[in-house]
């Protein structure tokens, strides 16, 4: 759906969970795009989060419902971090997360989480969180279903050259890990859509255009853990080789330290070119 750039979001999102409960009664979850309720710039940071929050939790409890209301800027002991909630359908939040790698340099200000965010869905399955630029680094997912994790909730806001590259990874990350990824994508201020479901073969699920969608996914945990357990297809069980690894990776070593990254130099924004 579109995030408009001042912010101001969370009467329109309320009247997108209201359209889709009477469209789809039988919802389980409900996720929105990052920064979907103040939109992408600082300066709209959630004033009073609390309040807001609150929001979501009462049409959670109302429908009965699991909802991701994507993320919001927040300001926290003079930080800033990209952050998120799960409400449960008991109108609880039953967990918080900061995005761990902020769009350097581009998101300059604000800060990386550290903490990761696994939740269980009772007689589901169990679910994890991880904001846009987080998928980039395919140790985020590696810790996530090494905890057992089956689906990757990542909302994201991307409206950059490089969404062709992160529908890939999405795709990726999915096979690579056996797992579903649940990308969900903004409109208008930073965001060009075409949110992708894929599962644990990497294949597409549904992929949305470029206009405001709502697309109920039914998700086959049991594909997940077929998968898991004989292989994409019947062939790689990347899971369990992982496992039985005889391989110790130096660049994980002292904190990832490297004489070559190091050589790299700094985080700036691209010159110009003459």
């Amino acid at each position: 759906m579109p995030v408009p750039i001042t912010g101001g979001n969370i009467a329109a999102m309320t009247i997108q969970v209201e359209k889709t409960m009477a469209l789809y009664p039988g919802t389980d979850m409900i996720v929105f795009s990052e920064l979907a309720m103040h939109g992408p710039l600082h300066a709209c940071a959630a004033e009073d989060p609390r309040a807001d929050e609150a929001v979501f939790q009462a049409l959670a409890a109302k429908h009965r419902v699991w909802i991701i209301p994507g993320t919001y800027f927040v300001h926290r002991e003079d930080r800033t971090y990209n952050h998120s909630v799960v409400i449960n359908p008991d109108g609880e939040i039953v967990g918080r997360y900061d995005k761990m790698f902020p769009f350097m340099p581009f998101e300059a200000g604000v800060a990386g989480g550290s903490d990761f965010l696994i939740f269980d869905v009772p007689d589901v399955g169990r679910f994890g969180l991880s904001i846009c630029y987080d998928i980039w680094f395919p140790e985020t997912t590696r810790t996530l279903t090494s905890a057992g994790v089956e689906v990757l909730i990542h909302p994201v806001l991307t409206g950059t050259t490089d969404r062709k590259a992160e529908l890939a990874i999405v795709q990726a990350t999915a096979v690579m890990f056996s797992c579903y990824v649940v990308d969900v994508n903004g409109l208008d201020a930073g965001g060009v859509g075409r949110s992708l479901v894929a599962d644990p073969t990497g294949n597409v699920v549904h992929q949305c255009g470029q206009v405001t969608e709502i697309f109920p996914i039914n998700i086959d945990l049991g594909l997940v853990r077929q998968v898991r357990a004989e292989g994409a297809n019947g062939l790689g069980q990347v899971l369990k080789s992982y496992r039985d690894r005889n391989v110790a990776f130096s660049t994980y070593e002292n904190g990832g330290a490297s004489t070559y990254l190091d050589s790299l130099g700094p985080l700036v924004p691209m010159p110009k070119r003459r």
